[in-house]
């Protein structure tokens, strides 16, 4: 059985995140998406929300699960859930550079586990939760978040 492990802070999911997790489905017979906690970002969400809203966010599937891992290595989370490929997208140079790096100390810490790298389509390509959240505010902001959000993304963030 092929697994893959997709994760990231998802503060808040987005639309972006929903492309990569349906891409998952369609390459792996098991995908698990786990949000982690990097210590150097201060989130908006707590973790309890943000597994809520991406069980929401995305249709119930028995082939994927949602889960959360903190205070450890990604490629060591992997081989926890006997996951075989860390799946990553990859929108813009800088992530590039990042996920190049980050690539080779998986492989050193964890040889058995490959990256697989996807590269979104161009109407999501700079899409992040970042970017996302700093489109709140300005009067008609619900009108372009809206189109980069989930559903019950939007109405926790109108809130």
């Amino acid at each position: 059985m092929r697994t893959a492990v997709y994760a990231g802070s998802f503060d808040p999911p987005t639309n972006g995140h929903l492309w990569m997790i349906q891409q998952g489905l369609e390459l792996f017979d098991r995908l698990i998406v786990a949000i982690g906690s990097n210590p150097e970002k201060s989130y908006t969400f707590t973790v309890e929300e943000r597994l809520e809203l991406l069980k929401a966010s995305v249709p119930s599937c028995e082939r994927m699960e949602i889960a959360h891992f903190d205070n450890r290595y990604l490629v060591d989370y992997a081989k926890e859930k006997d996951a075989k490929y860390i799946l990553r997208g990859v929108r813009t140079a800088n992530d590039y550079e990042y996920e190049r790096v980050m690539r080779h100390i998986n492989a050193d810490l964890a040889p058995e586990i490959n990256s697989i790298f996807l590269m979104p389509p161009r109407d999501i390509a700079e899409l992040s939760s970042s970017m996302v959240k700093s489109l709140i505010g300005p009067k008609g902001w619900e009108d372009t978040v809206r189109r980069f959000v989930p559903g019950p993304v939007f109405e926790k963030l109108a809130k």
